[in-house]
């Protein structure tokens, strides 16, 4: 009996589009930077060197390149007051806003089980027998 044969069909191709939609969304909101960047911004604008401050760790250079990501796609927008030195604000924009629930919600979920999360990584690292050298990987 001939192996059967299946059909791409156009359902598939609509799913693959789909995930290939879904990934460059998740890319941009999953990046650390960004979660960073939008929970700065969630009380109101604020200035670049504000939120530069306020991130830490995060170089001028990533911060504008994820700001700018984020205006691109339209979470956030950048407002210029003509004043010497020009003036820029950050903020959410609506759509920003509405990323607000789920990213305090991965924000509570990582807070919750970050110390079983830091307990599998030391197994795993550990050589138990999970690790992949004792898996034969």
């Amino acid at each position: 009996m001939a192996p059967k044969h299946t059909d791409v069909t156009t359902t598939d191709l609509h799913d693959a589009d789909r995930c290939r939609l879904v990934s460059g969304v998740l890319a941009r909101i999953g990046d650390k930077w960004s979660v960073l960047v939008i929970m700065q911004l969630r009380h109101g604008p604020r200035r670049f060197n504000e939120l530069k401050r306020a991130i830490g760790s995060i170089s001028q250079r990533m911060l504008t390149l994820t700001l700018r990501g984020l205006e691109r796609d339209g979470l956030v927008t950048r407002s210029v007051t003509p004043t010497i030195p020009p003036r820029v604000d950050y903020e959410l924009t609506e759509l920003g806003h509405s990323l607000r629930t789920p990213v305090e919600a991965l924000g509570e979920w990582a807070f919750a089980y970050q110390r079983q999360i830091a307990e599998a990584q030391i197994r795993f690292d550990g050589g138990d027998e999970g690790s992949p050298s004792a898996r034969g990987d």
